[in-house]
């Protein structure tokens, strides 16, 4: 004869394993959930030659107003910098002798400095005067994936990132130049 007290407790175990099942299936497929958000809000894209360049806007300090894709079937080299780098220090008088260049050959330079401090900035800008567009911006670099600096993209007419340098250049190399002038 069966215990009709025991029959209960029975049929209870495997609804209760069945829950727990669930429950725990529930749990992991939460944990991958959140593993998947935290990991795409702090994973930066990093643009690299081949992709297309992220578009953008920003007013230079003479006043103009330049971005993606309004290049105007140009060659950008887009120069991320900031006055307290000292390789980008060391680059800018090859970098403004290059801009000046190409200029007439289809070239823009377009230098935009993460500096916090505006005075600091002013005061790289007064003592290198460069003849390339330069602007104060804090957004840009964050798109491009750039946290280094200097990191220089060249982007083609069709506003495709071609070659990525990231670190300082001699922009006066001659092999840099060879590779310019193939692309105007």
């Amino acid at each position: 004869m069966k215990n009709s007290t025991a029959s209960p407790a029975r049929a209870a175990r495997p609804a209760a394993s069945g829950i727990d099942r669930m429950l725990r299936a529930s749990i992991v497929l939460l944990a991958a959930v959140l593993v998947y958000v935290i990991y795409a809000g702090i994973h930066q894209r990093v643009v690299e030659a081949g992709d297309t360049a992220p578009q953008f806007s920003v007013v230079t300090d003479s006043g103009k107003r330049v971005g993606l894709p309004n290049f105007g079937g140009k060659v950008l080299v887009l120069n991320f910098w900031a006055s307290w780098c000292p390789p980008c220090v060391q680059e800018t008088p090859s970098l403004s002798q290059f801009a000046a260049q190409y200029r007439s050959k289809g070239l823009v330079v377009l230098a935009l400095s993460v500096d916090k401090d505006p005075k600091a900035y002013q005061a790289f800008v007064q003592r290198f005067h460069p003849v390339f567009e330069t602007a104060r911006n804090s957004q840009v670099h964050e798109d491009y994936g750039t946290f280094m600096y200097p990191e220089s993209y060249i982007i083609d007419a069709h506003g495709k990132v071609v070659k990525k340098i990231a670190e300082g250049a001699d922009w006066s190399d001659p092999g840099l130049n060879q590779y310019i002038q193939s692309l105007l």
